[in-house]
């Protein structure tokens, strides 16, 4: 179950404790278990302050406590603070960010890939998005562009649909497993058009940033997809 720590704490020297911050980031680099950080500032009182740091699970979090660095910062945090800090443990029962990342998930395959809405991929996708496809020579792609061309390959050569089955979030992630139906109707991979009526499934994984989809994994069944091209429904 996701874990979120509360930091209610009051400091006239919150320019320290952020460079402070920063430092912990830094020194934390790969061993470090939180997965989100927010900070808010009181606008009632200006030295009031209130953190809200998100974690996998209560151990992952036991385990961030546990690493010398964040113990070394907080003395050093605590110390900046005019009165001791204070902590809530929560266990997160709703997190409706997870909702809003499968909506947004479902919005590409609905209304970008098969209505062909390219404007929406600049809302949905961060610019330097980071594609990975097992269809492609490269491992890993770069960007916005890459994603619109895809689609415009895509449906190009394909009158297709997909139908998404399930969804699966965690964390900052979202599994989309599908099937895709298709009618061959222009080149594919030196294909020409058969008119043939083609299917395939696979899984999608997205990573999500601030709301945008700033990463994505496909994992789908090309080599049936190939032989029924070549020779017929499989």
């Amino acid at each position: 179950m996701t874990f979120a720590q509360i930091i209610d704490y009051r400091t006239r020297r919150y320019d320290d404790v952020n460079r402070l911050m920063d430092e912990w980031v830094a020194r934390t680099e790969g061993k470090r278990t939180a997965t989100h950080s927010l900070v808010g500032k009181d606008r009632a009182r200006d030295d009031h302050y209130v953190e809200i740091v998100e974690f996998p699970s209560y151990e992952e979090a036991m385990r961030n406590s546990a690493l010398p660095e964040t113990d070394r910062i907080f003395a050093e945090m605590v110390a900046l603070c005019d009165e001791a800090p204070s902590f809530t443990d929560l266990d997160v029962v709703r997190d409706e960010q997870l909702s809003l990342n499968k909506a947004t998930a479902r919005r590409f395959f609905e209304e970008v890939a098969c209505d062909g809405n390219l404007d929406l991929i600049d809302e949905l996708f961060i610019e330097d998005h980071r594609d990975h496809d097992m269809g492609k020579d490269e491992l890993e792609t770069v960007g916005r562009d890459v994603i619109r061309s895809d689609v415009e390959g895509w449906r190009e050569a394909f009158d297709f649909s997909f139908t998404l089955h399930s969804q699966l979030a965690d964390g900052d992630e979202v599994a989309t497993r599908w099937t895709w139906r298709g009618t061959h109707q222009g080149d594919f991979m030196g294909h020409q058009p058969t008119g043939q009526e083609v299917v395939m499934t696979g899984t999608t994984t997205f990573r999500f940033e601030g709301g945008k989809i700033a990463e994505g994994w496909w994992h789908f069944d090309l080599p049936r997809l190939m032989r029924q091209l070549e020779s017929g429904p499989v």
